[in-house]
């Protein structure tokens, strides 16, 4: 008689099975350092005494920017702020919507430009170097129009570049969902990072491999990022954010990534159409925006986070019991990288979205994969411009 607990698979059959789950395994132990070690914005800072000018590029944001325009009016602690806000030649009432919302506020400069960029410039790298045009003051902020900031956000967010003493500091806002494919995918953003990056050694690191940022919300000293040249440093790049932080490692400036939420939070995307057009407008660069970058990696994360649960459905005995392990260890990881970005409990959406891990990677690969072919194309584009000239 063979026994019940016996795997009727060889010994061979089990080692990718091994593989997968150990490497899933590994990101839950680099998400759990993380959770652990990730440095969070002071809900109560000191007071910023130093100017600060704040940039908002804005394009067809009429809904979105009054809430934002909001927040900055009722930020404490930072008595010497200033706020540059550009509506980039939007189809809607951007502009009147702003004003609107300013009410006269003498710290607010709202600009507009008619013209589109050329077409060696992304429309927010253009959008963003003119805001910070013949900006003077010591520290200079870039926020998206979607982000939402608790009163504390700014004073905070500088307070963590004077006191780690960097040149860019990277808050990372809490990334909302609002429907399924929002909560499926966008999780991985951070997760990305919390499951391969160990980021208190990644942020003392020089290495430009090892940046993390995210254009949301970027907060620079104002010396470092001219001596860099600024937004014109990264003029055709897609991903302008992550760009702007290696470069500035590689002229020996400091960078780091802190964690914002829930000072800061944002709905990147709003519904399925939405999310597809914004990540297939980037996806393609990612991994060194090679074919045989991203198809390694595209095959690794299939390995790692397909075959654990496919052994847990389909294996028996110890094949079984190490693929159930390792889809756990993946769902935990997805866990306290959510943990990492929330800085409190998490919901049940949440946890569905974790044990859902295997369709969040496929439906990333699928973006990938779709990007790439957009990209081969020349179909790029992201709110009404074409993006076949930019390089990433």
């Amino acid at each position: 008689m063979v026994s019940a607990d016996r795997p009727n698979t060889s010994p061979a059959a089990s080692i990718p099975v091994t593989c997968a789950a150990a490497l899933a395994a590994l990101g839950a132990g680099i998400a759990l350092y993380n959770r652990i070690t990730v440095r969070r914005l002071a809900g109560t800072p000191t007071t910023v005494i130093e100017p600060v000018t704040v940039c908002v590029p804005a394009r067809d944001e009429a809904d979105r920017l009054p809430g934002l325009i909001a927040d900055l009016r009722a930020q404490v602690r930072i008595p010497r702020m200033s706020v540059r806000i550009l509506d980039d030649a939007s189809s809607d009432d951007t502009s009147a919507a702003a004003s609107a919302a300013i009410g006269g506020d003498p710290r607010f400069t709202l600009l507009r430009t008619e013209s589109e960029p050329s077409p060696d410039w992304t429309g927010k790298a253009a959008a963003c170097a003119r805001l910070a045009e013949e900006v003077h003051t010591p520290v200079l902020v870039f926020l998206d129009a979607d982000v939402r900031l608790a009163p504390a956000a700014i004073a905070a967010a500088v307070g963590e570049l004077r006191r780690r003493h960097v040149d860019l500091v990277s808050p990372w806002p809490l990334q909302l969902a609002g429907s399924v494919a929002e909560a499926v995918v966008q999780p991985l953003l951070c997760w990305s990072w919390a499951t391969t990056l160990p980021i208190a050694a990644a942020n003392r690191s020089p290495r430009p491999s090892t940046a993390v940022a995210c254009g949301q919300f970027l907060v620079f000293d104002n010396a470092a990022y001219r001596a860099i040249g600024g937004h014109a440093a990264v003029a055709a790049a897609v991903t302008e954010d992550l760009d702007l932080a290696r470069i500035l490692r590689r002229a020996e400036h400091s960078t780091a990534v802190v964690a914002a939420g829930p000072l800061a939070r944002t709905r990147m995307y709003r519904g399925a159409a939405e999310l597809d057009a914004g990540y297939t407008r980037w996806l393609w660069s990612a991994y060194g925006g090679t074919v045989p970058g991203g198809a390694a990696v595209a095959l690794l994360a299939a390995v790692t986070y397909w075959v654990p649960p496919a052994a847990a459905m389909l294996g028996k005995g110890t094949v079984r019991r190490t693929g159930l392990l390792g889809y756990l260890a993946a769902v935990t990881s997805r866990l306290l990288a959510r943990s990492t970005e929330t800085g409190g409990p998490l919901s049940g959406a949440d946890v569905v979205a974790a044990l859902a891990h295997p369709l969040s990677i496929g439906a990333y690969l699928l973006l990938w994969a779709r990007s790439r072919r957009a990209r081969r194309q020349g179909i790029l584009r992201w709110k009404g411009r074409p993006l076949g000239s930019a390089t990433g």
